[in-house]
């Protein structure tokens, strides 16, 4: 049932211009960031339009069924449900993925990982990927569609996970990815050019105090005690699965930096290290790289 002062609840239509203007200032005075670029996606995901066609056609008049979509996005968007679950995809490295409240969102600065990963891989002919809490899938398939050649192995714990995770393959690159349902890499035996992880990082004291925790997966986010259990115990668990000049590129987070390189350098003496920062200058990424 719509609000008493909905501006969805006119005797007359409104046009799609107005539309997006009560749009941009009901989501301006909740605090939202960037009004208009929200408004926008939430007309494109109600009229299952583009972009360019929304700004196009000011005049068009929503029909009841498009008013109702538009109507219940915007209340869970200000009951604080994260855009892309509410529309059921996000973007990530120029593909679009299905997201479910089972995975992690796909984040801009998680890209470092497959930029940071072609560098390292391009010159192999065939290089063997594995993909650590593969969640959507998200790294997983932008590696194997970036590098036709590569043989990519995706895992993670959670079996709702790894549903999401092959229909995004699927649709985005088929047959060239294999997910497999696992505790970290203990399963394998065999070794890997990459070992490329988005792992749990958070720490669990201060989990409950964020509002990630509120909608994201637990099992994505809670990093134990200190933030760094489990990418310990995958580090642990990499001495014997790289090859003789396996790359580990491990995502951390900012506040995390210079702990997450110093298990890196306690896991591996001999392997050179380094701590990459992303576009915003926080430190994102541990790098370990053998035999360079």
């Amino acid at each position: 049932m719509k609000r008493k002062n909905s501006p969805w609840s006119r005797n007359n239509p409104i046009n799609l211009q107005q539309t997006r203007q009560i749009l941009q200032e009901k989501l301006a005075q909740t605090g939202c960031e960037t009004p208009g670029n929200v408004s926008l996606i939430f007309l494109v995901n109600a009229l299952n339009q583009t972009k360019s066609w929304i700004l196009s056609h000011g005049d068009y008049r929503l029909s009841p069924q498009e008013n109702t979509t538009l109507h219940a996005n915007l209340e869970r968007f200000l009951q604080g449900k994260p855009l892309p679950y509410i529309l059921g995809h996000w973007d990530f490295y120029g593909r679009t993925y299905k997201i479910t409240p089972d995975v992690l969102i796909p984040r801009p600065e998680t890209e470092l990982i497959i930029e940071r990963a072609m560098l390292h891989l391009e010159s192999l002919p065939q290089p063997s990927i594995l993909d650590v809490g593969t969640g959507s899938g998200a790294i997983a398939v932008s590696l194997a569609a970036e590098m036709p050649t590569a043989r990519v192995i995706g895992i993670d714990l959670s079996m709702g996970a790894l549903q999401v995770a092959r229909i995004n393959a699927q649709r985005l690159c088929p047959s060239r990815i294999a997910f497999v349902q696992a505790d970290l890499i203990m399963p394998f035996s065999m070794k890997f050019d990459l070992i490329c992880a988005n792992l749990p990082y958070i720490p669990r004291h201060t989990l409950s105090t964020l509002t990630v925790s509120r909608w994201e997966p637990s099992l994505a986010l809670d990093g134990g005690e200190t933030g760094l259990e489990v990418i310990t115990a995958l580090l642990n668990q990499a001495k014997t699965r790289l090859s003789q000049s396996g790359v580990i590129l491990l995502e951390t987070g900012a506040s995390l930096g210079a702990e997450t390189l110093a298990a890196a350098q306690s896991a591996f003496p001999e392997a050179q290290q380094q701590l990459i920062k992303d576009l915003a200058a926080h430190d994102r990424l541990v790098e370990i790289c053998l035999n360079k």
